[in-house]
């Protein structure tokens, strides 16, 4: 039990440190930056906050008693670009990382044996937790270099600086 308590402790720490590294690209992005995509193939930074977003809200609202994927949740729209102010952009990412931590904070240790469905498919929820964990990296590792790329020269680096 103190282990199960342990873990839930890691996970919100986690999430919290993911969130905290986005932010932090993001505001050294100018905002007309934040809807540029460096290619046609490519997502901006508001498409990946757009996502990631839809994403969490999608997977934790009910997340013990719903499937993950909601059938209101429209993934495909979240790929368009429809932000375009660095406020409205906060907003959207506040509401997914809001709807996580909430949902993490709410499990107890015995619902760590439960099992939740996403996309219809049964996953334990430690599995589900680490699951989303990933992706909230792998986009956050996105938008960090995004945020990098355009910022260049200013860029005030996240973690410990080259040569040091």
């Amino acid at each position: 039990m103190e282990l199960a308590r342990d873990y839930l402790a890691s996970a919100v720490k986690r999430f919290r440190q993911y969130k905290d590294l986005g932010e932090k690209a993001i505001v050294q992005v100018t905002e007309e930056n934040i809807g540029r995509a460096p290619n046609d193939d490519s997502n901006s930074i508001a498409v990946i906050v757009q996502h990631l977003s839809g994403n969490m809200v999608s997977r934790w609202t009910d997340f013990l008693t719903t499937d993950g994927e909601k059938p209101w949740r429209n993934r495909d729209g979240e790929f368009e670009g429809s932000i375009t102010t660095r406020e409205e952009l906060l907003r959207i990412w506040e509401k997914g990382w809001q709807c996580a931590l909430e949902g993490l904070e709410q499990l107890s240790p015995d619902d760590l044996a439960k099992t939740v469905l996403i996309r219809s498919e049964n996953l334990s929820v430690l599995d589900a937790i680490q699951r989303q964990l990933g992706h909230a990296a792998y986009h956050v590792g996105q938008i960090v270099y995004a945020a990098k790329m355009w910022q260049q020269e200013g860029w005030q680096t996240l973690s410990i600086p080259r040569k040091k």
